[in-house]
């Protein structure tokens, strides 16, 4: 999910709930799909929330190109918010959602008590340090500052990022939640908290900045060309997931979906059209 995840948006989940949710009744509304005996009727669309790019671009591509051949009627939801797609998935407004990573929807389902769970991964939108003045990271040295998200999610990231590629030296067992004060080893650098969506706008006033993808891109670099450094798609906690409420997992309509966003024709759509800013994630799904 382009960070993307703004865990400011629950400041306005409420106001925006009644339209979102008005939003997504429609013919198709989920809570009509199950036939005699409780059990889904598939020959009903299945509605997927999602946010408008890379996620419903993918569905879309999905929809027109694939989804027949499996006998799925694929029905795709935008949301700019990144609060409803959930909120909408547990009530059973939609069937599921595809807009976000694990780390943003755990801390959304403990805030919530929402039961949402990850059915397989699809794409990552990698972190990547960039600089206007070194070529390469070994040009990274002491004495110099690097510009992180400062926001919980992105700046542990960020800090995973740079320990993966010996810049700092992390706490042991700190994982994704890595603050600046869990950084054993500096190895000299110095380090400017900034809010995400800011961080590009520093490269001329610092060394090196570790920057979103989707943030990358709107500030004219290319992730896959630019980066000094980028996160790896497989086994990373921030892929972006097909989500359902649990206990939908098994939906057959489901399953086609995630067997298709996994395919060969989807990993060479993504590569294709975003050229390394968005890099499939296929893999072991979230448990």
């Amino acid at each position: 999910m382009r960070k993307n995840v703004k865990l400011t948006a629950l400041a306005a989940a409420t106001s925006a709930l009644a339209l979102g949710l008005t939003a997504c009744g429609s013919s198709s509304d989920p809570s009509s799909t199950k036939a005699e005996g409780g059990k889904t009727d598939e020959s009903k669309p299945l509605v997927i929330a999602a946010s408008p790019s890379p996620h419903a671009d993918i569905l879309n591509f999905v929809k027109d190109k694939l989804a027949a051949k499996e006998g799925l009627k694929l029905e795709v939801k935008e949301f700019t918010d990144y609060v409803l797609p959930n909120t909408a998935t547990e009530q059973g407004q939609v069937d599921g959602n595809y807009f976000q990573h694990k780390p943003y929807l755990d801390d959304f389902n403990k805030k919530n008590g929402t039961h949402i769970v990850p059915v397989v991964n699809v794409h990552l939108e990698p972190l990547g340090l960039y600089s206007k003045k070194a070529k390469a990271v070994t040009d990274i040295k002491p004495g110099q500052t690097i510009a992180v998200p400062n926001d919980t999610t992105n700046e542990g990231r960020a800090l995973q990022l740079l320990a993966a590629n010996n810049l700092i030296t992390l706490k042991e067992g700190v994982g994704t939640s890595a603050k600046l004060s869990d950084i054993t080893d500096k190895k000299g650098l110095e380090f400017k908290e900034l809010e995400a969506a800011t961080v590009p706008r520093a490269l001329n006033d610092v060394d090196a900045a570790v920057i979103n993808g989707n943030y990358a891109i709107e500030a004219d670099l290319s992730p896959a060309k630019d980066a000094l450094i980028l996160e790896k798609a497989e086994g990373n906690p921030y892929a972006n997931f097909l989500a359902v409420k649990d206990g939908n997992q098994n939906d057959a309509r489901i399953q086609k979906l995630a067997k298709l966003l996994n395919s060969d024709d989807v990993k060479k759509f993504i590569e294709e059209k975003y050229q390394g800013s968005v890099t499939p994630a296929f893999g072991t799904p979230q448990a």
